[in-house]
């Protein structure tokens, strides 16, 4: 069942809303309490009960099992779900903007507020995905000097979150210094470009992450996060996803 459902579901409701004309000789204003005294049109309610239907129809879809619930405040630095994030991103669209522009993703960075919701234990369905990113945020493609790295890095670890990132790792002191970072298990290579698969969003400078506007070349794809996630759980029997050591405090 096509996602379309919910838009379509939203603008009938819009129609019917203007579809009555009042004829008034002034203009006044009036404050109108809502409450079970006012009634929900039966015309109204028996058009959309169909399309209601197949909103919930489709969205209670169920792809995978969760063997945990997972928050993404369940670690300091790195959540399960975080992870789980960034890795899907990484899964499934670099591989697309490989076909597209012959171009190899190196790694992945979303933000921690971009995580609206848990990680249920038991049935992943669609409706899953949609509390989890309910934005319309897209996965695009960055091309970053090294020297850009660098200020990403000191983003990072100025205040350090549970970003969801995936291809690097990244070490700090108690204090927040940079004890050691890597991409794909390299250390950072000065005058070299590094594509990034990051949000729209952040693109523009989202979270303060005012480094992504210094791209040199962007790319995109015109793929949805939430549509990621959607395919993500839709190739797996289960999920058993971990916080790990991607990005940690270290002596």
């Amino acid at each position: 069942m096509h996602f379309n459902f919910i838009k379509i579901f939203i603008l009938i409701l819009l129609i019917f809303s203007c579809s009555k004309k009042n004829n008034y000789n002034k203009i006044g204003k009036e404050q109108i309490k809502i409450d079970s005294f006012y009634l929900a049109d039966s015309k109204i309610q028996s058009f959309i009960k169909p399309y209601k239907k197949a909103v919930q129809d489709s969205l209670s879809q169920v792809l995978c099992y969760s063997l945990k619930s997972h928050s993404k405040s369940d670690s300091e630095l790195n959540s399960a779900i975080g992870n789980m994030m960034a890795d899907a991103v990484f899964e499934i669209a670099s591989p697309l903007f490989k076909k597209n522009y012959n171009i190899n993703a190196d790694f992945v960075l979303l933000n921690f507020g971009g995580i609206r919701s848990g990680l249920p234990s038991g049935e992943i369905t669609i409706e899953t995905a949609y509390k989890i990113m309910p934005f319309e945020n897209t996965v695009v493609l960055a091309k970053m000097k090294s020297q850009v790295i660098k200020e990403m890095i000191n983003y990072l670890i100025s205040e350090p979150k549970a970003h969801p990132i995936s291809g690097m790792k990244i070490e700090i002191s108690s204090e927040n210094e940079l004890k050691k970072f890597k991409i794909q298990n390299k250390p950072l290579i000065a005058n070299r470009d590094y594509f990034v698969l990051t949000s729209d969003y952040l693109l523009k400078g989202g979270d303060n992450m005012n480094f992504f506007k210094k791209s040199d070349s962007i790319f995109t794809l015109e793929l949805k996060i939430r549509d990621i996630l959607i395919d993500f759980f839709s190739k797996k029997d289960s999920l058993d996803i971990k916080s790990d050591n991607r990005f940690i405090y270290t002596n």
